[in-house]
């Protein structure tokens, strides 16, 4: 990655206090971008109300409010990615491990009717949220912001630490969403990795390993859809992060950020440029370069695909349409002080999802 010097184009300070608890006690949500994790979510506190400003049950507050978490671990051999999903119909999974020079990708999932077999942290500060199964075990566990992840499989097994460079922020965000709903998204990339892991029974490198986290939680629209990239590399002794995101977040505001050796660079929205079409296809791999891009140029990437995870429900009332895909960016990043950092094949991961639920 090579840097050079031009006049900056975006804001370089977010600026706003995080509020102790999202919702106030008299139900009012606390929007915008924040300069820190909340300390509580406060759903209790929130006044749901339907389409038509009537009250909504206890029920239809219980059913509607949905939360994920996930985290991914980048070594210069593998990638690890874990997610946790309540979506209160049921509880979700899944965990990989992606072989880099192998282009190799296993997986396990869990999937639990109701709410027996897993639980989900309320807290972006401090909290726990695992699923188990005779298949393994996820787990993660935030204590003061940071993040404590283990999984339990037959091929993997993973007890490691994540924590931020010093002084670096996360983007914590809080939007309206829909009619009568809101989202509250908390990321961090580039962030330092101790502990163990361990790939059928081989032990793998932390040395050079990087992680990011992703906590968001909200009344979120009935029927949704994303996509998402990320990044966490070292390059010349530097290190980078890159949270880029479209489609849930976009009201006023957005959650997308570059982070450089810590420090914490809000973009402009970003628009993800593929072919649609090549959805419906056979081969998801056949239509394998993306283009993240802004308006204003500090974002020009290109995203060649490699493999991907993928997930199909479609049941009654519930449908996911999921793929997370792995491969390399090449592209131009500029950030708030006016430099250019220039990509050539960095890994990272990128998302299309579509849900009802």
């Amino acid at each position: 990655m090579k840097l050079t010097q031009i006049k900056p184009t975006t804001p370089s300070s977010l600026g706003m206090a995080a509020p102790e608890c999202l919702i106030s006690k008299v139900g009012k949500v606390v929007f915008g971008q924040f300069d820190g994790p909340v300390a509580a979510l406060g759903i209790e506190n929130f006044s749901y109300v339907t389409n038509m400003d009537k009250p909504a049950s206890s029920l239809s507050k219980y059913l509607d409010f949905k939360q994920f978490q996930f985290v991914s671990i980048v070594t210069p051999e593998y990638i690890v990615a874990v997610a946790i999903a309540d979506i209160r119909y049921l509880g979700s999974a899944f965990c990989y491990f992606y072989d880099i020079k192998n282009d190799e990708l296993i997986e396990t999932q869990w999937l639990k009717l109701g709410s027996f077999g897993y639980q989900m942290s309320h807290s972006p500060m401090d909290g726990v949220a695992y699923i188990n199964s005779r298949k393994g075990e996820v787990k993660f566990i935030i204590e003061q912001g940071c993040w404590h992840l283990e999984v339990k499989t037959a091929r993997l097994v993973v007890n490691v630490d994540i924590s931020p460079q010093v002084l670096s922020l996360p983007i914590a965000m809080c939007t309206p969403t829909g009619y009568n709903g809101w989202t509250y998204t908390q990321k961090h990339n580039g962030l330092n990795v101790v502990g163990s892991l361990s790939i059928d029974n081989k032990v793998i490198s932390l040395e050079k390993a990087l992680a990011n986290y992703d906590f968001s939680a909200g009344f979120m629209r009935r029927e949704t859809s994303w996509r998402w990239g990320s990044i966490n590399a070292h390059f010349n002794g530097s290190i980078i992060g890159l949270n880029l995101a479209s489609g849930v977040n976009e009201t006023g505001t957005n959650e997308n950020v570059f982070w450089f050796n810590g420090e914490r660079h809000p973009l402009s929205p970003v628009h993800f440029d593929f072919s649609y079409l090549q959805r419906s296809g056979s081969d998801l791999l056949a239509q394998n370069r993306w283009r993240l891009y802004s308006e204003d140029a500090c974002v020009d990437l290109i995203f060649t695909i490699k493999n991907l995870r993928r997930e199909k429900i479609n049941l009654l009332f519930i449908k996911s349409n999921f793929r997370q895909y792995l491969g390399y960016y090449t592209g131009t990043i500029i950030d708030n002080s006016g430099r250019v950092h220039k990509l050539n094949n960095v890994i990272g991961l990128a998302e299309d999802h579509y849900a009802k639920w």
